[in-house]
């Protein structure tokens, strides 16, 4: 990393720009709106192998469990285990320069995942994906929290957050036309192109920000800090500890989610690729986008009045979310299982902008990288791993006895992984009121 020095002077950053502390101003907009054009690609890049999977099992002949290996372990291992190294950089040094050079990574990498021969091919394409997907989210949410004050970082992140719906809406669809006409790895090549032409823009038209620019109170010393005192002044916060709980637990629901719906559809309902991908995208899509920024407004309006009750909304989603999965699951006629489909869309993501605009409240400005990073580490490792993992596992044990309707009852694990996040979720909002009267 010595080659991404962030150089001071007495102003700050030399490279760098301060942003007026009030609200949005033509840089904070720019740079809000490149970042979540960034992580569009960065969701769209690790939700494709899923559109593949019935392609890829057919023509590699593997089974449930270690596609869901691939989909999941592959992936988050180098995504999980690297965020907190290079978050912990992106703490030091410029945020901007990592998150380009993470981007031409992940998009290469995308691009050859289309010409894998085989499982371990596609396994390590994965692998090196993972790695470069790690250098997005942890900067993108620092350098956010530098653009915009404390009141409008839940609909900041909320903004940042609809680039999975635009994922799913513009490129999904296209996406899943060239899989079903050219192949799945064809498919893959042409969206990784894109990634490295986005990767120089975003590397001469953006800053690095002043850090601690947005506050509205002095922010002390910006001195970096070591990784055990970060790990010490984060750990100690027992709110930070029930979202990466929460963290883990939504991790598993969509990550499971996604990886296995299109073969649900495909399986249950006898969906082919573009039909699969004509409801997946524009359903999830337009669903995820209206919950995620109406719940963003919601808990900006919240912000403004004190920030009492952002983590209640989120807890309120993640319940909803269950019976949702229930309707998708077990609905029979069309209309039932979209209908189930699209609430389900709509609630899953309404608790991340609240999340992270209370990770960055709570974590020093100097540790915010890491303690996003963290909190993906603990949604990854867990959440990725475990659930892709443990729906094709119970898959494969379930087949014998309910053949292809077997996903229909593995899937339920979508149930329960929400269930119980709401209720960790309302628990982190009495730790944190705990917390921020203590400070007081």
């Amino acid at each position: 990393m010595s080659s991404l020095p962030e150089t001071t002077s007495a102003a700050g950053p030399a490279d760098g720009a301060r942003a007026p502390a009030g609200d949005w101003n033509p840089r904070a907009v720019y740079v809000l709106a490149l970042l979540t054009f960034v992580a569009t690609f960065n969701y769209l890049d690790r939700s494709l192998l899923g559109l593949a999977l019935p392609q890829i099992k057919a023509e590699m002949h593997v089974s449930d469990t270690a596609l869901g290996l691939v989909s999941g372990l592959a992936f988050v291992l180098f995504y999980s285990v690297l965020g907190v190294p290079i978050a912990w950089a992106a703490d030091r040094w410029s945020r901007r320069n990592i998150i380009a050079i993470g981007l031409a990574f992940w998009s290469l990498m995308t691009a050859l995942t289309g010409l894998a021969a085989n499982v371990w091919q596609l396994a390590l394409a994965r692998f090196l994906m993972g790695a470069g997907e790690a250098c997005g989210t942890p900067p993108s949410a620092s350098i956010i929290s530098d653009l915009v004050p404390p009141a409008r970082r839940p609909l900041a992140m909320a903004i940042y957050g609809s680039a999975l719906s635009i994922a799913f809406i513009v490129f999904f669809p296209v996406l899943g036309w060239v899989g079903h006409t050219r192949g799945w790895r064809a498919m893959f090549v042409v969206a990784g192109a894109p990634g490295l032409l986005l990767a120089v823009l975003f590397l001469l038209t953006v800053k690095e920000p002043v850090r601690g620019a947005a506050e509205l109170k002095p922010v002390g010393t910006l001195a970096p800090a070591s990784f055990v005192e970060t790990l010490r002044v984060l750990l100690a916060s027992r709110a930070y500890l029930a979202l990466l709980v929460t963290a883990a637990l939504m991790g598993m629901n969509v990550f499971a989610a996604s990886t296995w719906t299109p073969t649900f559809l495909a399986r249950v309902h006898g969906l082919s690729m573009v039909d699969v991908a004509s409801v997946v995208g524009p359903v999830r899509g337009f669903c995820n986008l209206g919950g995620m920024i109406l719940g963003g407004l919601l808990m900006d309006r919240l912000a403004r009045r004190g920030g009492a009750g952002r983590l209640t909304v989120g807890a309120v989603a993640c319940f909803f979310v269950a019976p949702a999965e229930i309707l998708f699951l077990l609905g029979g006629p069309q209309w039932v299982w979209v209908t189930g489909y699209a609430a389900s869309a709509f609630f899953s993501l309404i608790h991340q902008p609240a999340v992270f605009a209370t990770i960055m409240a709570v974590a020093p400005v100097r540790m915010r990288s890491v303690a996003s990073a963290l909190l993906l580490f603990s949604s990854a490792m867990l959440g990725q791993t475990l659930g892709p993992l443990a729906v094709g596992a119970l898959n494969d044990a379930l087949a014998p006895e309910f053949g292809p309707a077997a996903i229909r009852w593995s899937m339920m694990i979508l149930v329960v992984t929400a269930a119980l996040a709401g209720g960790v979720l309302l628990l982190a909002d009495r730790l944190l009121a705990k917390e921020t009267n203590a400070r007081a």
